[in-house]
């Protein structure tokens, strides 16, 4: 596929008149030397015919190259017979362009025409066959050269979006691993209460023990089918024996303790209960602060740390801000962690945005949308006037 975009690779079409028409030029200007000045005569046919020639050198370059050696072997036309081994040289048909030149040599000597080619002219010796040679071949691996860089950057490109698209998969099967744990949680909790109810149904009215069976039976199902479909989700390593369960919510202040007691300065500031919003928003509001307050450990050692989280109403929002580093840190970023976490702000409805804010520092700012169930969470938890 490369040889063949560049064997169609051509000029402008005002470069290739602009050429052909030098070239005309200079050999009827070489042809009226061997036609004793004048301009009728074969040798001038046959600068124009080898001149014009030239103009095909794309479509038939061997039929091309044996009229410029023709016409420089027998008059002394060397500049038809250039053009066409610049052309052979620069698509790496370096054997045809060598033949080309033995043969021109070659009938030239035995031809012996006024215009010799190894006698020296105005425009240079005979070696300049050879350096058309040479200068075809530069320009054919210059060409191969570039192409060979744009092909490893269209593979560079394919790779990265194909990282991009691993990290995207690898935190949905994350976020449904965590809803997971969650909603195994809590369908536990309601099997569990349904059957200590279920203990004391003789004091029960008959519905509502029937209403009880039926709660906990279904609740029992609905954990049994929702293992059976987001099992395979799980972290092989956590099932080991022995390995404490891991908790249904992972809060943000044992997070911040945890990057406190390892010696990171870190101002929170936080608004709202988390309690009232949707588990979604607290696993979401987690991973973000805690891939920030990573980031910033890694490329801004030693620098404070501001976080601010409110879980509003109307949506949660989360804002970490790093100052720039103190010292050059040696890690190289790779961008992945944050188009994972992209891709978990959006699913839920909301925007990511992280990037410098000025003066060095790095700003990490999300908002995720409050939605319905959400805002009647809030109103039945929230205090009495």
């Amino acid at each position: 596929m490369s040889a063949f975009r560049t064997s169609m690779i051509r000029w402008p079409w005002w470069a290739e008149t602009l050429l052909v028409g030098v070239v005309c030029a200079l050999s009827v200007q070489d042809a009226t030397a061997v036609a004793d000045g004048t301009y009728a005569g074969v040798p001038v046919a046959v600068a124009l015919v080898s001149g014009l020639s030239v103009a095909l050198r794309y479509r038939w370059p061997v039929a091309v190259t044996a009229v410029a050696v023709a016409a420089a072997g027998g008059w002394g036309l060397v500049l038809p017979l250039l053009v066409a081994l610049f052309h052979l040289s620069a698509r790496g048909r370096v054997k045809e362009a060598a033949g080309a030149v033995v043969a021109a040599l070659a009938l030239n000597t035995v031809v012996e025409p006024v215009l010799n080619l190894w006698a020296p002219r105005a425009y240079g010796p005979s070696l300049l066959l050879l350096l058309a040679v040479a200068l075809g071949l530069w320009a054919g691996g210059r060409r191969r050269l570039v192409e060979s860089l744009a092909t490893q950057v269209e593979q560079l490109r394919t790779e990265r979006e194909l990282r991009e698209q691993a990290a995207r998969l690898a935190e949905r099967a994350t976020i449904a691993a965590e809803m997971h744990d969650v909603l195994a949680h809590r369908l536990s909790l309601i099997a569990l209460h349904a059957g200590v109810l279920a203990t004391r149904k003789v004091s029960l009215p008959a519905r509502v023990a029937e209403r009880l069976d039926l709660l906990r039976t279904t609740s029992t199902d609905a954990l049994a089918d929702l293992r059976d479909v987001l099992g395979a989700l799980r972290d092989p390593d956590a099932d080991v024996v022995g390995a404490p369960p891991a908790p249904a919510l992972r809060e943000v202040d044992e997070l911040i303790e945890q990057a406190r007691h390892a010696g990171q300065s870190i101002e929170v500031t936080v608004t709202g209960r988390a309690g009232r919003v949707a588990a979604a928003h607290r696993l979401a509001v987690y991973r973000l602060v805690q891939e920030a307050l990573t980031n910033a450990r890694k490329h801004a050692p030693g620098t404070a740390v501001s976080v601010r989280v409110n879980y509003g109403p109307p949506a949660t929002i989360v804002e970490v801000i790093n100052p720039a580093a103190t010292r050059p840190a040696t890690v190289t970023p790779s961008g992945f962690g944050l188009i994972g976490l992209r891709e978990r702000v959006e699913a839920l409805g909301g925007h990511l945005n992280a990037g410098p804010s000025g003066g060095g520092a790095w700003r990490l700012a999300a908002r995720i949308p409050h939605t319905p169930t959400d805002t009647i969470r809030t109103h039945r938890t929230a205090p009495p006037a």
